[in-house]
């Protein structure tokens, strides 16, 4: 059944949705629990800061089981693995729904972040698989529109779930879906033939990396709430963090089968692509974190109301992702990252100038403006970065930029709440200094809100509070709008031509 180097399931449309649903559902947990933190961290007694682990540990353990999908697949065969990990998934999903607390809902996380790891590469290789050659392009793109359109599911149907059931059906709804995908796919691609190696397990590399990335995760978690380098614990979590990386870069180069071949940067296009994707994806998923959370803290959203604000940045990447996957190729990919890059840009100093009056359709114009940025975002860049790969590099090129990405949004979710809090600290000393009963100013907001009562110093408070989160938010999105401004410099740095090595199935490589 298998002709011109690709395989013919019986039903190529059946195929493409149970692979598609798959990496749908995986996609949708990153961003699913972000509309939902503020309720999950109210009910399970911690701070907004402690929920932030929900997010950042599934994306942590899911960057470090994505180095090792090549070596599986190759022991197991692709398509066993990617129905062995979705079953995984769907037990691990039902797990976190069941937790009732904070350290067992992490737990159950880590581990649904961890079976998760080959779903998305082995979702690409088998949809490159079962497409013919002259077709692998719109397959790329429909796995591009399935990446963009689940992270905007997710604050719509998080928030919608959130304020109608309970949270755990946030995690429970990956049942059915993932069961489905999996009977799909055994149906469609059991008899896809398989050829199986044995390759030797780089343990030491992936001992190393499992020590360095999940202590540098903890260190990113744990530092505000230990006043960073005041804490022991911090200053030794840095020290194990800082040496287990420096074995694992060492170690990489010089192992003869790394489980990360990080040899592949001395490659100029693969080094400048995949710097460009890990920024570009970290502020992307920083500003997917943060919006919400503010508008439910500081703006009074419920969790429905949050994800509808946030989800209009959907709306343009489904309409653009099979025309940008048609016709990118006639276009400089730079120019097309470099647009990419300026509407989200903008859409950063846009949300600059928000103050606490902004209205819903505010917000949701801004985000649909950005939609322009998300839709351009990801096929330029993973074109330019595999772009001078040789044929047999593809496959570790796409993880290692996977596994970065991945890792990028992970510590962009720590750093996007540690920012935030911090600044939003320092200007609410900086508005308190101003605020004195002695001050005119002073006297008349407490008029205005019926004297020197308690209640009125409560609401004073309050108001002091939403400001100071509201600058902070102000000097975020204006850092972030700068970083998408530096991207649009390096992108050009990479050099054309951009067109992709062909295949091991081609004739001629």
């Amino acid at each position: 059944m298998s002709n011109n180097g690709y395989f013919k399931p019986p039903s190529l449309v059946l195929s493409t949705i149970g692979l598609s649903l798959a990496t749908f559902m995986q996609v949708l947990d990153t961003t699913i629990a972000n509309v939902a933190l503020p309720t999950i961290s109210g009910n399970l007694a911690v701070s907004s800061e402690q929920g932030t682990w929900v997010i950042t540990s599934f994306a942590v353990a899911n960057a470090i089981a994505l180095p090792l999908t090549g070596w599986m697949s190759r022991r197991v065969g692709e398509v066993k693995l990617f129905i062995w990990a979705t079953l995984l998934f769907v037990i691990a999903s039902f797990l976190c729904g069941i937790s009732t607390s904070m350290p067992e809902l992490v737990g159950f996380r880590v581990l649904q972040g961890a079976v998760a790891g080959p779903l998305y590469p082995m979702t690409q290789t088998l949809l490159l698989a079962v497409y013919p050659p002259a077709k692998r392009g719109m397959a790329l793109a429909l796995l591009a529109m399935v990446t963009v359109v689940a992270p905007i599911a997710g604050p719509i149907l998080g928030g919608w779930i959130t304020d109608s059931y309970s949270w755990p059906w946030i995690f429970f709804i990956n049942i059915p879906v993932g069961l489905f995908a999996a009977a799909v796919v055994r149906q469609q691609l059991a008899a896809r033939p398989v050829t199986i190696t044995r390759q030797p397990m780089d343990y030491v590399g992936l001992i190393s990396l499992m020590i360095g990335v999940g202590a540098l995760q903890v260190v990113l978690d744990k530092g505000n709430d230990l006043d960073w380098f005041e804490s022991t614990f911090i200053v030794v979590g840095t020290a194990i963090s800082a040496v287990a990386l420096a074995v694992f870069v060492i170690w990489e180069l010089t192992d003869e089968h790394p489980v990360v071949n990080l040899r592949l940067f001395a490659n100029r296009n693969f080094a400048v692509g995949t710097l460009v994707l890990v920024f570009g994806y970290a502020g992307f998923f920083g500003i997917n974190l943060l919006l919400p959370q503010w508008l439910q803290t500081q703006m009074g959203y419920t969790a429905t109301w949050a994800g509808l604000a946030v989800a209009p940045i959907g709306l343009l990447p489904v309409v653009m992702s099979p025309f940008v996957g048609r016709y990118a190729h006639k276009f400089d990919l730079r120019i097309l990252a470099g647009l990419s890059f300026t509407a989200i840009g903008l859409s950063c100093f846009m949300r600059a100038t928000f103050t606490t009056e902004v209205d819903v359709t505010h917000v949701a114009l801004v985000q649909l403006f950005m939609g322009i940025g998300v839709a351009l975002f990801f096929m330029p860049t993973l074109s330019i970065l595999l772009s001078n790969l040789p044929p047999q590099m593809i496959a570790d090129g796409s993880g290692l930029a996977t596994f970065l990405r991945t890792l990028g949004g992970s510590f962009a979710a720590s750093l996007t709440t540690w920012i935030w809090i911090r600044r939003a600290d320092m200007h609410h000393a900086y508005l308190s200094e101003n605020v004195s009963v002695y001050d005119p100013h002073t006297q008349q907001a407490l008029s205005q809100l019926g004297g020197a009562g308690s209640r009125s110093y409560a609401q004073l408070e309050q108001m002091v509070n939403s400001q100071a989160y509201m600058f902070s938010t102000v000097d975020y999105f204006t850092m972030l709008g700068w970083i998408f401004a530096g991207l649009i410099i390096l992108v050009f740095f990479a050099k054309p031509p951009f067109t992709a090595k062909a295949g091991p199935s081609s004739s001629g490589h």
